[in-house]
């Protein structure tokens, strides 16, 4: 899985999913992203920043989008067993948290599944 972090139209990090070359089941690409971003903008909050990642975010990295104050998350697949995006639960947008995500989701649905699908085929 891939995250992305753009301002102003211009990328500013990029990550991928970790967990298992640092076995490290936290080490998703969206808190790679996020804790890289963080440290090179020099902020707190990512509000003027938009976070593309190929599937819908778990709690975990939902959790970690509101806490940094994203200001927009795009996701490609959903995710009916884990996504906090509205599939399972809805996170970004709770109405009792400080912080609510623009989320905008399923784009490239079918192709963002099917690229999911093969990486994980080849390593199973």
């Amino acid at each position: 899985m891939g995250a992305v972090v753009f301002r102003d139209g211009v990328v500013v990090v990029r990550a991928h999913n970790e967990s298992v070359t640092r076995r490290d089941p936290t080490a998703h690409a969206e808190l790679l992203a996020l804790q890289q971003a963080l440290s090179l903008l020099r902020t707190d909050r990512l509000n003027d920043c938009t976070l593309y990642v190929t599937l819908e975010p778990c709690a975990q990295c939902a959790g970690a989008i509101v806490l940094a104050k994203v200001g927009r998350v795009v996701f490609g697949a959903y995710d009916p067993k884990a996504g906090m995006g509205g599939s399972v639960g809805d996170v970004l947008r709770h109405p009792q948290l400080n912080h609510r995500v623009e989320v905008v989701g399923g784009v490239e649905a079918d192709a963002s599944g099917q690229l999911l699908q093969a990486f994980f085929r080849e390593k199973r």
